[in-house]
């Protein structure tokens, strides 16, 4: 009887190919053309994107983008693929392939590449900790967009979230343990999470009670006092209410009220990329600062860490 071959997806967001305007402008145009992004009617949405956002958004970002790129391209890009070689190397008789929902490599030539290799059950692995119909759904939507035309699809094992998974905390724990060895203890350590409106939570979305139980069990594996830390999410977009409270104010408002010493890490970024590198490490930093702040620091991500990768070893374990 054959043996079932098993191939790890691993799954993140995706990047522009360069830091031009034009790039980023077709990076953009296919994020938020996705309704599990934006679901704004389309009749107001399409005039709104093509017209306005993208043609004065595009260039702003593209500024950004050269603010952090790297030799080998988009960080985000960088430290995804160092994830896939590393996890290739670890596991040498499983297949690995990278796919990202928007840009290049795609889904599809993720799913591909492992088809090619004559996997029938693929491993899929979203690089989201914490679930959110605007992230990990968005894969299974484009999962079976893929799949549906497809004559022999194979078997699907998808991992929802790792939220509170045990090897990802001790990761986080130990990261923040060495930036505190390094830096000394701050008098506060902020997480920061991805943001999202708050429309999409008030209809269902577990993401903020996935962000409040990794908190509290990266609060219990460093047993530190609960009110040296605090949660906050960033990066919101758009005009209506997204989650509170908000990462910028926030630090303002620390910075205000005599706090001296912050160490911000971002723990729903399996990998380092604009959001971490330009907004929280330098745009965040000089709002604390300008507010009377004295020390601030950001602890990077995982990234291709060895506790990331052993991590997704042990997560994916079961169903290999």
């Amino acid at each position: 009887m054959r043996q079932t071959k098993t191939g790890i997806l691993l799954v993140n967001l995706g990047t522009p190919e360069a830091p031009t305007p034009a790039a980023v402008k077709r990076y953009l145009r296919q994020f938020l053309s996705d309704r599990r992004v934006v679901d704004t009617p389309r009749l107001l949405w399409w005039p709104l994107l093509r017209g306005v956002i993208l043609p004065l958004r595009s260039p702003r970002v593209a500024k950004l983008y050269q603010s952090v790129w790297l030799e080998g391209g988009s960080p985000l890009m960088v430290y995804s693929r160092q994830q896939e070689q590393a996890l290739r190397e670890r596991l040498p008789d499983t297949p690995v392939a990278l796919g990202m929902s928007y840009g290049s490599p795609s889904l599809e030539s993720g799913v591909q590449a492992l088809l090619d290799q004559e996997v029938d059950h693929i491993v899929v692995l979203p690089l989201y900790p914490q679930y959110s119909c605007s992230t990990v759904a968005a894969v299974w939507d484009e999962l079976g967009r893929i799949l549906v035309n497809k004559r022999r699809i194979p078997g699907i094992s998808f991992i929802r979230d790792y939220a509170d998974d045990s090897d990802y905390i001790q990761a986080l724990a130990n990261s923040a343990r060495a930036s505190f060895a390094e830096r000394g203890e701050p008098d506060l350590l902020l997480l920061s999470y991805h943001g999202i409106p708050q429309r999409y939570a008030s209809q269902g979305d577990d993401y903020p009670q996935r962000c409040r139980r990794t908190t509290r069990e990266l609060v219990s594996a460093l047993g530190i006092p609960p009110e040296k830390v605090m949660m906050t999410f960033q990066s919101r977009f758009g005009r209506e209410p997204w989650l509170t409270p908000y990462t910028d104010e926030t630090l303002k408002m620390l910075g205000e009220k005599g706090v001296k010493h912050i160490q911000v890490m971002c723990p729903g970024f399996a990998a380092d990329c604009l959001e971490t590198l330009e907004e929280i490490a330098v745009q965040n930093r000089e709002f604390f600062l300008e507010a009377g702040g004295e020390q601030y620091h950001y602890i990077p991500a995982l990234n291709a860490s060895a506790d990331h990768i052993e991590m997704m070893v042990n997560l994916t374990a079961p169903y290999r």
